[in-house]
């Protein structure tokens, strides 16, 4: 059986839990227009810059982000490959959305 100590580890290694939280995904949303340093990163939220590189830790923790460092200075780039669990999820209820959009056409067809 695993200590709440273990199962803390593994949620953070889970790519669900670590996009759970509103700040990692507005991280992963930055990056996505390219590589940023922490400072870059910590500018719009109103939280300390070692608390964004706690944040991060754990986007690396789940490899969708990486870590480089150039001098003093250290940059992240999006790793978006690792989303494709989330995506594969995802699918599975692909069906139900497009079922009521279906239903949704036609009683909108109906309706004219």
């Amino acid at each position: 059986m695993l200590n709440t100590t273990q199962n803390v580890k593994q949620a953070d290694a889970d790519v669900f839990a670590a996009i759970a939280h509103p700040v990692r995904r507005q991280l992963l949303d930055m990056l996505s227009k390219g590589d940023q340093s922490v400072n870059e990163l910590a500018t719009p939220f109103d939280m300390s810059r070692p608390a964004i590189s706690q944040h991060l830790r754990i986007l690396l923790d789940v490899g969708l982000v990486s870590e480089q460092r150039q001098g003093r200075e250290r940059r992240y780039q999006l790793h978006p490959e690792g989303l494709m669990q989330v995506q594969r999820w995802l699918q599975t209820y692909q069906r139900f959305w497009t079922n009521r959009l279906d239903a949704l056409g036609h009683f909108l067809e109906e309706q004219e």
